[in-house]
């Protein structure tokens, strides 16, 4: 039912029957390797070209997803996913091969907990029983699309993050055991007129801030609800400006409590200037790490928050600033 203005609590408490995670190379050197169920040892996947390789992380986690819940593809009454690459094409490909009734969903990077959303309501409210969501991205395509080709080797500013290659996918089911999705919050978009394509987390901190103030004030919780709130790809930048308008606005989040997946799947001797960034960022670190943590019982109540930048090559070259939204579900063991 509709919590608020809005919001959204799953009174059937829709299950999250298992997740899964595929990744690259970079994503093998990093901090969660072990919790991938896949990992890649170069960029090309044994494709022709970085696009179709972005693909086949998708199809990939999608297979491997229901395999682990010992279901079939044909038992999947819709896929929910997404990308960034242009009308999200590797997604749209990856759906023809799965052949699973397909909604395409676009966030940017806030893909993955809008397509939790929208699965977990229609299940709640009997649409579907079994529908698999998630997102993907691929370093070497998606910095061809928005920035540069890697082989021009342009330089980037410390604000600037690393493109995760990986996809993240979760099977959403009424029946089963596993992790309750229980609630989620639809952001709005928010433009604070920043044009800084190499300052993600800077534009997107305060999409972040303002859905997670909607879902703490249409439940009626406080931080304290939660044993992590954790945002999608802010990164060391973002993840500050956020956390410090939260507290100056009145919300008592610690620093232990409230962390970002940017800045949790890579190691701090890589590369990746201010943290990982991409659709399949927060996907990969939710359906892979975040899941494992909750089966080992170290977590119970996690407060995913995705974040979006909705900018395009066309929108930047027409000088636009950039508009930035955010999504929040909560998920809990037990479903309390």
């Amino acid at each position: 039912m509709l919590k608020g203005k809005q919001s959204w609590v799953f009174a059937n408490k829709p299950v999250i029957l298992a997740g899964a995670a595929v990744g690259g190379p970079f994503e093998a050197n990093g901090l969660l390797a072990d919790d991938f169920d896949l990992l890649h040892k170069d960029l090309w996947l044994e494709q022709e070209s970085y696009e179709k390789a972005h693909k086949l992380l998708l199809e990939e986690a999608c297979n491997k997803v229901v395999e682990k819940a010992n279901l079939e593809l044909s038992n999947m009454q819709f896929l929910l996913a997404g990308d960034l690459i242009n009308q999200m094409t590797p997604s749209n490909f990856a759906a023809e091969t799965l052949g699973i009734p397909y909604l395409g969903v676009f966030g940017a990077c806030s893909t993955s907990m809008e397509g939790l959303a929208l699965a977990s309501f229609l299940v709640n409210y009997g649409g579907a029983n079994y529908c698999l969501t998630g997102a993907t991205s691929h370093n070497t395509a998606v910095e061809k699309q928005f920035r540069y080709p890697t082989e021009y080797g342009g330089q980037k500013p410390p604000t600037a993050q690393w493109t995760v290659t990986g996809a993240g996918v979760g099977l959403v089911s009424n029946v089963g055991v596993g992790p309750h999705v229980t609630a989620a919050t639809i952001g709005k978009v928010i433009n604070m007129g920043l044009k800084d394509p190499f300052n993600m987390g800077g534009a997107m901190a305060p999409a972040a801030v303002d859905t997670i103030k909607a879902h703490f004030n249409d439940l009626g919780r406080d931080p304290s609800y939660y044993d992590l709130i954790i945002t999608g790809d802010l990164g060391e930048i973002g993840r500050q400006v956020s956390l410090d308008m939260l507290k100056e606005q009145g919300f008592a989040v610690t620093d232990q409590q409230y962390k970002d997946a940017g800045l949790l799947i890579y190691k701090k001797d890589q590369p990746v200037l201010a943290g990982g960034s991409g659709a399949g960022c927060s996907a990969v670190v939710f359906y892979g790490h975040l899941l494992n943590e909750m089966a080992k019982g170290n977590l119970k109540k996690i407060l995913m928050v995705a974040t979006g930048a909705l900018l395009s090559p066309l929108s930047f070259q027409q000088k636009e600033s950039i508009p930035c939204i955010a999504h929040a579900v909560s998920i809990e063991m037990g479903g309390q």
